[in-house]
């Protein structure tokens, strides 16, 4: 043999080896993204300047300036029992938060399988759609598939003999025919062997070299609660507010609702310390213990909402012409996603997005609310933008809201919590011409005492989003 000819064997060889070592390399892997290290066995992003532009979830969030830890509004006493709680109470928080897996698909793979959105209904039995192999000129086929919280079987009496692991988690085949392969794989079902609202498990698709994984969500399905609209805007929105020492103003407010809404429901509810009954045709008046606080009002009214939509306006506000209910509502139906629409007040569109960064463990999360922020603007309604919260005259979806709800420990100032509990639960906008004016403010030296907080509640407050949102500091 000539030294060409060797030279050329040996080349092929070296190449069939490099060939074998990337396809192995390909598989599909699944990666946690929650710390630098886990990126080490991903070649193309070993590099140091792409790690230098991750933000890895898991790794201590830096406070701005200025902005004191919320550690230091716990007394030093209570502190350390109080961490004890707060990490007990996250880790287990943290058990109920589903987190999808980062599947890196192969560059080429013969296998074909649902890569995303196969769900199934907790122990029951259910086809896997879509599974297959493309592959020739094998004298056998062998296929592996595996599953953690289920079992497989195929479905029909299909060649028993080359079929192993029936109603096991692991199946395998063996044949000798790529069509007849074929033909088991779309017989082939996926059964939860356990009961879960919503988890997921991880199948593993095994075929010579090559080897995919495709979650399975294991899911129960929910069953729909519709709210019957009616044919007018009375059947489809109802107005809600709380009150506290302003009767004149409140009064007010309802003169001007039924200027333009003689019919509208209006549910209010009350706080104050001597009540007075406010009569007039669909109003509802809740009355509550003395100075329970806005949110455990605003809780209250919510709760009695059977409409749809609801609006939310403070009791010292007054309608105006602009005061359009009906487009909110022509909005929200047309964008099924938006979960809270607002507008401004006096002229004035307080809105906002928020900052958050989960940070580690122990120490907490950083949240800081931008004021004036917002993301881009609605489809179709160009006056209307997304961001994170908006002003206290609002159009909501009461199923959502509800699902929020008003944390009633924040008695006093409290607005952006609201959106700070509904971030990443809320679809928000603020549209430009929804209008309510605001009351000409008048001296009121025992609300102002309660419509401002002192140090104490100040520094409740904040070791209250140091528990409860595991936050090590927040910037208003």
């Amino acid at each position: 043999m000539d030294k060409m000819k060797l030279f050329t064997i040996l080349s092929f060889l070296l190449c069939l080896t490099i060939l074998i070592y990337l396809i192995k390399s390909n598989q599909s892997a699944v990666y946690d993204i929650r710390s630098k290290e886990h990126y080490d066995n991903i070649p193309f992003i070993k590099n140091a300047s792409i790690l230098q532009k991750i933000r890895f979830m898991g790794s201590p969030c830096l406070c701005q300036n200025n902005i004191p830890d919320l550690k230091s509004s716990v007394s030093k006493d209570k502190l350390e029992a109080t961490d004890e709680r707060r990490t007990k109470e996250y880790k287990t928080s943290q058990m109920r938060i589903h987190r999808d897996k980062i599947l890196i698909a192969p560059s080429n793979s013969p296998l074909q399988y649902p890569a995303h959105g196969f769900s199934v209904v907790p122990l029951k039995i259910t086809s896997i759609p879509g599974l297959g192999v493309n592959s020739q000129g094998r004298g056998v086929y062998k296929v592996t598939l595996r599953v953690s919280l289920g079992v497989l079987s195929v479905d029909g009496d299909l060649m028993n003999q080359v079929i192993e692991g029936q109603g096991g988690n692991v199946l395998s085949l063996s044949v000798t025919s790529v069509e007849i392969l074929n033909k088991i794989l779309a017989k082939i079902t996926y059964t939860s062997s356990i009961y879960h609202l919503k988890t997921t498990d991880m199948a593993h698709f095994i075929y010579e070299d090559y080897e995919a994984m495709f979650p399975i969500e294991i899911k129960r399905p929910a069953v729909p609660v519709l709210y019957d609209q009616g044919n007018d805007i009375n059947s489809q929105v109802t107005i809600t507010t709380k009150t506290f020492l302003r009767y004149k103003e409140l009064r007010a407010l309802i003169k001007s609702i039924r200027r333009r809404y003689p019919d509208m429901k209006i549910i209010i509810a009350d706080d104050n310390f001597d009540t007075e009954k406010v009569e007039g045709p669909s109003i509802e008046q809740y009355f509550m213990p003395p100075s329970q606080g806005w949110f455990a009002g605003r809780n209250l009214a919510v709760s009695q909402v059977t409409t749809k939509y609801f609006l939310w306006v403070d009791d010292d506000y007054e309608f105006l012409d602009q005061t359009n209910i009906e487009k909110f509502v022509e909005i929200m139906e047309a964008v099924p996603d938006l979960d809270v629409l607002g507008g401004s007040v006096d002229g004035g569109r307080f809105y906002f997005t928020l900052e958050y960064e989960e940070g580690d463990e122990e120490e907490g999360g950083c949240l800081s609310r931008n004021q004036g922020g917002k993301y881009h603007n609605i489809p179709g309604f160009d006056h209307c933008f997304l961001t994170d919260g908006v002003v206290n005259f609002f159009l909501a979806r009461t199923d959502s809201v509800r699902k929020v709800g008003f944390d009633p420990q924040l008695r006093r100032v409290a607005h952006s919590e609201f959106f700070m509990d509904g971030l990443g639960k809320l679809m928000v906008a603020s549209c430009n011409g929804f209008a309510v004016g605001h009351q000409t403010r008048q001296k009121n030296a025992k609300y102002d005492g309660f419509r401002h907080p002192g140090q104490t509640d100040t520094e409740f407050k904040l070791a209250h989003h140091y528990f409860k949102n595991h936050l090590k500091c927040v910037k208003y």
